[in-house]
């Protein structure tokens, strides 16, 4: 197991490196970065991705290892000498469990110190060239410019083309200042606190606020046009940053428990004390001083009586005018207040999430072995073919809803602590399901009939029952059956042919008064139903076994395909992050492949039966099952149509 994990782990490790250097890929190319400054970056980085890797090497590590087992019939020799899975798999729980322990540690000291110098060494890497902070074909914003170059050349990168700079104006909402050149230079000296931007042959646009308000409406602005414009950049806040200084302000990734713990208690009890001063301050505006006055009966009709009897009309309508100006201030004032809390509160839940993520992380690696583990006994295959696929699917799954639910808690839909122990809290009971029948010997196969009869029962419809025929003699003297034409046609064919029209008349759509004709003409010829029976030509069994198996997949299939628009429509309606659709959505996707599940059961008995495979792999199924249900849906549907004409 530990060669194996080790492996696992330094390869999954690279692979999530590679893709940090693509998602940091324009901090790095082209800068003229030293080799030791860039393996300093990554270093800084890797930290970050082991909440991923190590959770998903003990999942992959543990299949692999107990799939090994039990394809070279080792957990047989294991068992023949008394020694069972729970016991081979004990030694290697308590080393996951101290695994755990080690993972926390990781998370609570080393990631927040290297998160806190990777952001502070990228802020480093733009400082050591000006030119970097500077980036072709979008804006850049230095102190209160935005600047977007086209192309960027030049031996140190600082001749620019085609150059746009917007100067924010003193609200920092727009643009007061828009300057347009062809091309430019960045000239910069190390003894100087300042970068030059020299412009070259362009154009200054300068915003006009007059003070006639008509005038506004005009928009009016100046403009001028230059040969040559310089502009300074003021780097001193900028170069007194040093490589091992650290300037950057604690965030929520940047804290070990404790600080969590503190900087939570500190921000809750500044947002309650900022609620209540808001609360006060509004009092105060609309001239509530003490809450309690809301208790009060309401005296509006009063006040407006005496004031139309000591005022003119004109005078009520302006005060109600100004009545009115300050409740709209006022609400005005509660949207942004709100705004401004909510964002308060979406930090808090920040802090939240990254407090659990660091017990998350523990716990991750005991559920991914007590499911690998039972999966690795159960599938019996080693080396990195099923295995991976198994993992990627469990391990995506997990992943899925764990982002899912830390973007639900963010906004404040559920409760941070089951944002980030939401996946945990879904997989546990399938990592407890899985170990039990592992350690049984019960096998991968589960049963949900109990869930899924109800429906198939509400979906079947009435005459379905009609169609099956049953294996009983017909009493032919009981019926009347007339000798008309069809009879005498029928009289006319060997004893074969009815024989074969008697067998297959429901493969072959025949009406059961055709069907008995058939039989009398054989009664005649001395030929009974007994013997019938007896040779097994009284009924055709494996197209009757094969009609049945196709209506329960039809019933299945269409359930399925009502779970999977309803999925669909939930997950859009539950964009608003609501609780309860998002509950209503997790419970339709799980139905949804409980009767995808139960689908592909049924195609397994209908390819047995005709000798024929009808169905696409189990996996495969799965993990295309619901992004492209649709597709899988009509190409088994013209598959079955195809098998049930060729086995006529």
């Amino acid at each position: 197991f530990l060669s194996t994990f080790a492996t696992v782990f330094v390869i999954l490790f690279f692979i999530f490196i590679l893709q940090g250097i693509w998602l940091f890929i324009a901090d790095l190319a082209g800068k003229d970065l030293d080799t030791y400054l860039i393996i300093k970056f990554l270093l800084f980085y890797s930290p970050k991705v082991v909440p991923l890797v190590l959770p998903l090497s003990v999942l992959l590590s543990s299949i692999m290892t107990f799939g090994n087992f039990a394809e070279n019939y080792e957990f047989a020799a294991m068992k023949a000498s008394g020694i069972s899975l729970k016991r081979a798999m004990y030694s290697l729980a308590i080393f996951i469990t101290g695994l755990s322990f080690v993972a926390f540690l990781f998370a609570n000291n080393i990631i927040p110190q290297a998160e806190y110098q990777f952001v502070n060494l990228k802020k480093v890497i733009v400082q050591q060239k000006p030119s970097m902070a500077i980036a072709e074909g979008q804006f850049s914003k230095i102190g209160s410019y935005n600047i977007k170059v086209s192309k960027k050349h030049g031996e140190n990168n600082n001749l620019l083309d085609d150059i746009t700079i917007h100067r924010l104006s003193n609200f920092g909402v727009g643009a007061n200042v828009i300057i347009k050149a062809k091309n430019g230079e960045l000239i910069g000296d190390e003894k100087t606190n300042f970068l030059q931007l020299v412009l070259y042959n362009g154009n200054y646009y300068e915003d006009i606020q007059p003070k006639n308000f008509e005038d506004k409406k005009k928009l009016p602005f100046a403009k001028s046009s230059f040969k040559k414009y310089i502009i300074n950049f003021d780097l001193a806040p900028l170069q007194k940053t040093d490589m091992n200084t650290d300037e950057i302000t604690n965030t929520n990734t940047m804290l070990n428990v404790n600080e969590l713990v503190y900087t939570i208690d500190s921000l809750e009890t500044k947002k309650e004390k900022d609620i209540v001063s808001y609360t006060e301050n509004i009092h105060q505006r609309i001239g509530l001083v003490n809450s309690k006055i809301v208790n009060k009966p309401k005296i509006k009709d009063t006040i407006i009586n005496d004031l139309t009897s000591i005022l003119k009309p004109y005078q009520v309508s302006q005060i109600l005018e100004f009545a009115k100006g300050n409740v709209t201030n006022t609400k005005y004032s509660i949207d942004g207040s709100q705004y401004e809390f909510t964002g308060k509160i979406k930090n808090i839940n920040n802090h939240w999430l990254a407090l659990f993520d660091k017990f998350v992380i523990a716990y991750a690696c005991l559920l991914m072995f007590f499911i690998g583990a039972p999966i690795g006994a159960i599938i019996r295959k080693g080396g990195l073919g099923l295995p991976i696929v198994f993992a990627m699917v469990v391990f995506i799954i997990y992943h899925f809803i764990n982002v899912f639910g830390k973007k639900v808690a963010q906004e404040n839909g559920i409760p941070p602590f089951l944002g980030s122990w939401m996946s945990s809290i879904i997989l546990t009971p399938f990592a407890v399901l899985l170990t039990y029948r592992a350690t049984n010997d019960i096998g991968l196969m589960l049963n949900f009939d109990w869930i899924t009869v109800p429906f198939q029962k509400l979906f079947t419809p009435k005459n379905a029952e009609d169609d099956v025929l049953i294996e009983t003699i017909v009493n032919l003297d009981a019926l009347k059956i007339d000798e008309d034409e069809e009879f005498e046609k029928l009289n006319h064919y060997t004893d074969d042919s009815l024989i074969n029209i008697v067998k297959n008349s429901k493969q072959f759509n025949y009406s059961s008064d055709f069907r008995n004709k058939a039989l009398k003409i054989l009664s005649n010829r001395g030929i009974t139903q007994q013997d019938l029976l007896d040779t097994h030509n009284l009924y055709n069994k494996e197209y009757q076994e094969l009609d049945r198996l196709n209506q329960a997949y039809k019933v299945k299939s269409n359930i399925t395909l009502v779970t999977y628009f309803i999925a669909l429509i939930l997950i859009v309606l539950s964009s608003k992050l609501n609780p309860i659709l998002i509950l209503i959505s997790i419970v339709t996707i799980i139905l949804f492949y409980i009767f995808l599940y139960k689908s592909h059961q049924t195609l397994e008995e209908m390819g047995k039966l005709i000798g024929r495979k009808v169905n696409v792999g189990l996996v495969i199924t799965f993990l295309v099952g619901f992004p492209f249900f649709i597709l899988l849906h009509f190409y088994i549907k013209t598959v079955i149509k195809e098998a049930m004409t060729q086995y006529r």
